[in-house]
């Protein structure tokens, strides 16, 4: 038998934050801004996602729209079939760096009450989604915990 010498771990050591790159799924679908409500919808479907990342004609991520959000677009009493997605992205909201802490990622979600966060590089260009794990979520809990590979 071969022994180990373990080192005991110092008490005083401050854990290392864990960071978005370390929770986020990869992006999934990605649709250019110029696309219909009802075409984002078919998207949706087909690849049975319940969010898709919006891009403009350059690549770069404009904002995260929601199938609960498309819905109810797509319900509204001033939707027509020519409504595309960058009329219905006024507000892009918050987007997240592979680097940022989990603590200000939860934060920003918990204060936009957001299920999903797109992650961007420095250049706009989406490399993944932060998203809540709907089964996860602790009953009576009012902040869900966040989905981790």
């Amino acid at each position: 038998m071969t022994m180990v010498q373990m080192q005991p771990r110092s008490t005083r050591a401050a854990p290392v934050p864990r960071t978005v790159a370390d929770a986020m799924e990869t992006a999934g679908p990605q649709v250019c801004d110029d696309m219909t409500v009802e075409v984002a919808l078919s998207v949706m479907a087909s690849a049975r996602t319940a969010h898709l990342l919006v891009c403009d004609n350059d690549g770069v991520c404009t904002g995260l729209l929601t199938h609960a959000q498309l819905t109810a677009i797509r319900d509204s009493s001033a939707y027509t079939d020519r409504v595309q997605l960058r009329d219905i992205l006024v507000d892009p909201g918050p987007f997240a760096s592979p680097v940022t802490t989990m603590a200000e990622a939860e934060h920003a979600m918990r204060c936009r009450r957001l299920d999903a966060l797109p992650v961007v590089d420095e250049h706009g260009n989406a490399l993944g989604v932060l998203a809540l794990a709907a089964d996860r979520l602790d009953r009576g809990s009012t902040i869900p915990s966040f989905f981790s590979l």
